[in-house]
């Protein structure tokens, strides 16, 4: 088996990243897919443990349980914690993530991968592995999410795209409006000028959905954790995503790959 892979990054952190690949990984499981979150590298102090005794983000233990696997060292082979010390290299980071993908793609039919932060800050595309780079490693399609309750999602979109080089364009198969506030279709006019000024399809806009999961790094607005209510957080949450995209389209970018 080799896990067929897709990729959601953002034009910065905290656009909500974390919760669409929950979203996208409860979808793929209830479709009857196989299907686990891998995140190369998170800095983050909000860890925990797996049942073999490794350390992962809260956030990829979270999106395991949405996809109904079991978190593993693998969803999460990275983890930095403040003050970031101790750092591989950047070739023997690589090989480390790299390894650590390449064993879940053999257990698993889909892996959402989840960028961090965003994918054009200049100085440090040169040794990236988290997103661009490791979307050109897996040969991962890419669906790019920006936050319109931020304001700016017109040139987040757009300028995010136009700094990109070439390959990784190629890589961007739909963008995604996210945590809209009101009726998304009044914003018929936005996603046309969108499309028009990025040559790309935008999935969908998703309406700001406040959720109920542990904070991390910042990437949740959440305003409790209840363990015993995650079935019905995880279900919820894929509910609101799978009405806002147009999962066709996500399905066809998933089998064609980039």
């Amino acid at each position: 088996m080799k896990a067929k892979p897709i990729m959601i990054q953002g034009t910065a952190s905290g656009v909500g990243k974390t919760i669409l690949t929950i979203a996208l990984c409860r979808i793929f499981k209830q479709d009857g897919y196989k299907v686990a979150p891998f995140k190369a590298q998170n800095m983050t102090s909000n860890t925990c443990l797996t049942t073999a005794g490794d350390e992962i983000a809260i956030s990829q233990h979270l999106q395991a349980l949405a996809a109904g696997a079991e978190p593993c060292f693998d969803m999460n082979p990275i983890v930095l914690k403040p003050p970031f010390i101790g750092q591989k290299r950047a070739e023997e980071r690589a090989e480390h993530i790299i390894q650590a993908y390449e064993r879940l793609s053999e257990l698993f039919e889909i892996i959402v991968i989840e960028g961090a932060g965003s994918p054009v800050e200049l100085n440090l595309n040169k040794n990236d592995v988290i997103n661009m780079g490791m979307a050109k490693r897996a040969n991962a399609p890419v669906l790019l999410v920006s936050d319109i309750d931020r304001g700016g999602v017109f040139a987040s979109l757009y300028g995010t795209i136009a700094l990109m080089d070439e390959k990784a364009k190629s890589h961007v198969k739909a963008t995604i409006v996210n945590r809209f506030r009101g009726d998304a279709a009044l914003f018929c006019d936005g996603v046309k000028i969108l499309e028009e000024i990025t040559k790309i399809p935008v999935a969908g806009v998703v309406p700001y959905t406040p959720v109920n999961l542990p904070e991390e790094d910042s990437l949740f607005e959440g305003v409790g954790f209840l363990e015993a209510d995650l079935e019905n957080q995880f279900d919820n949450i894929a509910s609101v995503i799978r009405n806002s995209l147009d999962m066709g389209l996500i399905y066809k970018i998933l089998n064609e790959r980039a």
